[in-house]
């Protein structure tokens, strides 16, 4: 019960939250929205994250796992120290739709965590980009 009422406030609070309309349909604004992302991920901001996810976002994760929008807001709560820096990023937009695929070098605590490679899709709606889909594969590590 206290974890519905939870998912409930969370939700709503990322629904209440104002987004960011009028953004550009341009390549520099949609690396803007990944940065935004990363730090909404480091600084527990559900809100912020909320309203770069559109409601029927999925991402595939690293174990193949499906994660939903409800499940990444609630996960972007837990506690971690990681920080991911962005590089390599590739931006195509395609009128109201467009992918980023770049490189997250993560750390945890201040010590490297290994790289993601994601791609992100995006569509442009209500004036703004919203991320429907995405999908992360973790680098071999080092041997």
């Amino acid at each position: 019960m206290k974890i519905a009422f939870f998912l409930l406030l969370l939700c709503s609070s990322a629904y209440g939250a104002t987004c960011p309309t009028g953004e550009a349909k341009d390549k520099s604004a949609l690396v803007q929205i990944e940065h935004r992302w990363a730090r909404a991920a480091e600084q527990h901001d559900s809100a912020a994250l909320g309203c770069l996810l559109a409601d029927e976002f999925e991402e595939a994760d690293f174990d193949a796992s499906l994660i939903n929008r409800s499940t990444m807001l609630v996960n972007s709560m837990k506690p971690s120290n990681g920080h991911s820096d962005l590089v390599d990023l590739h931006v195509h937009v395609y009128g109201d739709v467009a992918y980023v695929r770049g490189i997250g070098v993560n750390s945890n605590n201040g010590r490297p965590a290994g790289k993601t490679r994601f791609t992100d899709i995006f569509v442009y709606r209500a004036r703004r980009w919203q991320c429907v889909a995405g999908h992360e594969s973790r680098f071999p590590e080092a041997r």
